[in-house]
C-alpha cells in the first residue's frame, strides 16, 4: 500500500471516528454538567472505546509505518472488534435511555454516533475497497450494504454551461483532480442526465439560455429523486443577491468566475463527503425500516403464534400444542378421520349433591375433581375434547398417534379411579355421597373445529363417541365399562368380567360390556 493510499484510508476512518468522539465529548460535558442524567457510564465507554480505536488506527496507518514500509491492516478489523462491540452495546442502551422528549436533542446526537459508528465499522470490516489510492476508481464492495466508496473526495460530476470552452477547461481540470465528468450544455439536457445517470455533484452556470441556473435548481431540490444532490454554483455574477438567492434555493455553495481551482477543490471535497455521508445516513435509515418491518412481521407472526398455541392448550397438553405449532404434528382444527379410543366419566350422585348444597361447595368439589383429572390426562398424554361440570370427555390418538392407545386410555380411567376413591373417602365426611363411573370405547371419528367465528371448539364426531357415553351412563359407582373392541385390543393385559348385554339409546342390537377389573399381575 503506497503512502497516498495510506493517507487516504486514515482520512477515511478519522472521519466518522471524529463524529463519535466529538458528539460523545459533547453529550459527556452536559452529563457532567447534570443535563443528561444517568447517560455518563454509557457515554464514558463510547468516548474510551472510541479513543481506543483512534490510537488503534494511527498504530496501524501511522507515519513511521508508512517510512518504514510496515504497513499491513490485515489484523485491523480482529483488534478493532471490541471497542467496535462496546460502542454498539453502549449506543443501544443509550438510544433507549434518551427516546423521552427531555433529551429529545441528545437521543439525535446518540444516533449520530450509531451512524458514525456504522459507518466506521462497515470501512474497517467492509470497506477493502476504501484503501484505493485517490488516483483510482475503487471497485464497488460485493455485497456490501452501503454504497461504493470511491476515492478521496473524487465522484462523478455534472458540469452544466452554455459556452463549450467554460465546460471544457472546468470538465478537464475536474479530470485531473480524477473525477468522472459529465457535460450539459442547458438546463433541460443536464435535468435529462440527472434522470438517467446517478450524479454525485453539479456545478450550475448561472446565467443560462431558455432555462437559467435558478429553474434548474428548483426542479432539482423539488424532484424526491435528485434533491439531496450537492449544487456548487459557478458564475461571473457576484453579487450578494444573486448569492443569497442560489443558497436559499439549496446550493451549496456559490463561486464566482474565475474561480480559484485550490478553493474550488477544496468545495468539491467537501460537498462529495457530504452527500457520501449523507448516502450511508439514508441507506442506514432504509436498512432500519427493513429491519423494523421485518421485526414487525416477526412480532405478528409471533402473536399469532401465541395465540394459536393459547387455543391449542385448551385442547392439548402444552408439550402437545407447542409441537402442533412447531409443525411436529398435522393441523388438528382442520377436519379430518381418525381411528380413536375415546373415554367419558362423569361423578355418580352429582345432580343430587348439587341441589342439596351451595354452590360454593359445589365449586369446590368440581375443582378438586377437574385439577386431579386433569393431571392424569396430561400424564397419559390425552385430548380433553369437553368436560361439561362432572363430566369429560377425553380421547386418544389425535392429534398425535400414540401406540396402545386402547390400554393407555384403560389405564389412564384405572388411575383416575384408584384417584377417586381417595377424594370419595374426604367428599363422604363432608356429607357428600359422590363416586366415579367411566365408559371407553373404541372406533373412528370425524375430528375437527365446531362452532362459529370467534368461538370455535374442539371435538368428535361418530357413533364412537355415542356409545363410550352411553356405557359410562350404565357404569355403576367405581365402574369402568369399555366395549369390546377395547377388550379385544387389552385382554392380555387387563382383568375384566363381563357385564353382559346392554341395550344403549340409539343402538338397535344390545352391546357387550365389560367391566374393568385391574391389571393383570
Amino acid at each position: 500500500m503506497d503512502a497516498a493510499a495510506v493517507k487516504h484510508l486514515r482520512h477515511e476512518l478519522h472521519t466518522p471516528l471524529n463524529h463519535i468522539i466529538g458528539y460523545s465529548e459533547m453529550l459527556l460535558e452536559d452529563a457532567i454538567e447534570g443535563q443528561n442524567d444517568g447517560l455518563e457510564p454509557g457515554l464514558r465507554t463510547v468516548y474510551d472505546n472510541a479513543q481506543r480505536l483512534l490510537v488503534l488506527i494511527n498504530d496501524f496507518l501511522g507515519q513511521a509505518r508508512v517510512d518504514s514500509g510496515d504497513v499491513n491492516v490485515d489484523n485491523l478489523p480482529d483488534q478493532a472488534s471490541a471497542p467496535l462491540a462496546a460502542i454498539f452495546t453502549a449506543v443501544e442502551a443509550l438510544e433507549a435511555q434518551t427516546r423521552d422528549a427531555d433529551t429529545e436533542e441528545a437521543h439525535r446526537d446518540v444516533k449520530r454516533i450509531a451512524a458514525a459508528t456504522l459507518a466506521l465499522r462497515n470501512m474497517i470490516v467492509d470497506g477493502r475497497s476504501s484503501t484505493a489510492s485517490p488516483t483510482e476508481k475503487a471497485e464497488p464492495l460485493s455485497g456490501a450494504s452501503t454504497p461504493p466508496v470511491r476515492a478521496a473526495e473524487t465522484g462523478l460530476i455534472l458540469v452544466v454551461d452554455d459556452n463549450a470552452d467554460n465546460r471544457e477547461v472546468l470538465g478537464r481540470r475536474l479530470e485531473r483532480e480524477g473525477h468522472r465528468v459529465q457535460q450539459a450544455e442547458g438546463g433541460v439536457e443536464a435535468l435529462q442526465l440527472l434522470g438517467a445517470q446517478s450524479i454525485d455533484l453539479v456545478l450550475l452556470d448561472v446565467m443560462m439560455p431558455e432555462m437559467d441556473g435558478y429553474e434548474v435548481l428548483q426542479h432539482l431540490k423539488a424532484d424526491p429523486q435528485t434533491r439531496h444532490i450537492p449544487v456548487l454554483m459557478i458564475s461571473a455574477l457576484d453579487e450578494m443577491d444573486s448569492v443569497v438567492r442560489c443558497i436559499e434555493l439549496g446550493a451549496e455553495d456559490y463561486l464566482p468566475k474565475p474561480f480559484d481551482p485550490v478553493l474550488l477543490n477544496a468545495r468539491i471535497g467537501a460537498s462529495l463527503e457530504k452527500k457520501r455521508l449523507r448516502d450511508r445516513d439514508a441507506q442506514h435509515v432504509k436498512e432500519l425500516a427493513e429491519w423494523n418491518q421485518k421485526l414487525e412481521e416477526r412480532v405478528a407472526e409471533q402473536l399469532s403464534l401465541v395465540d394459536r398455541l393459547g387455543r391449542l392448550k385448551r385442547f392439548f397438553s402444552p408439550q402437545l400444542a407447542e409441537l402442533i405449532v412447531a409443525g411436529g404434528a398435522d393441523d388438528p382444527l382442520k377436519t379430518h378421520r381418525r381411528d380413536i379410543t375415546v373415554c367419558f366419566l362423569d361423578l355418580r350422585g352429582f345432580t343430587a349433591f348439587a341441589e342439596e348444597v351451595e354452590p360454593e361447595e359445589v365449586m369446590s368439589v368440581l375443582r378438586e375433581y377437574h385439577a386431579e383429572m386433569g393431571k392424569l390426562i396430561l400424564d397419559h398424554e390425552g385430548t380433553l375434547e369437553r368436560f361439561t361440570g362432572d363430566g369429560m370427555m377425553i380421547f386418544f390418538n389425535d392429534p398425535v398417534p400414540v401406540p396402545n392407545h386402547g390400554e393407555r386410555a384403560v389405564r389412564m380411567a384405572l388411575a383416575m379411579r384408584e384417584c377417586v376413591t381417595v377424594l370419595v373417602k374426604k367428599w363422604r365426611k363432608l356429607g357428600y355421597e359422590l363416586d366415579l363411573g367411566i365408559g371407553i370405547a373404541h372406533g373412528y371419528a370425524t375430528i375437527g373445529a365446531i362452532g362459529f367465528e370467534g368461538r370455535w371448539d374442539y371435538g368428535a364426531i361418530g357413533s364412537v363417541t355415542n356409545l363410550a357415553a352411553r356405557l359410562c351412563g350404565e357404569a355403576k359407582p367405581g365402574q369402568i365399562l369399555i366395549a369390546k373392541r377395547i377388550l379385544a385390543m387389552t385382554e392380555e393385559a387387563l382383568e375384566v368380567e363381563p357385564a353382559g348385554e346392554l341395550s344403549l339409546k340409539g343402538f338397535q342390537r344390545p352391546i357387550p360390556a365389560f367391566n374393568v377389573v385391574g391389571i393383570k399381575a
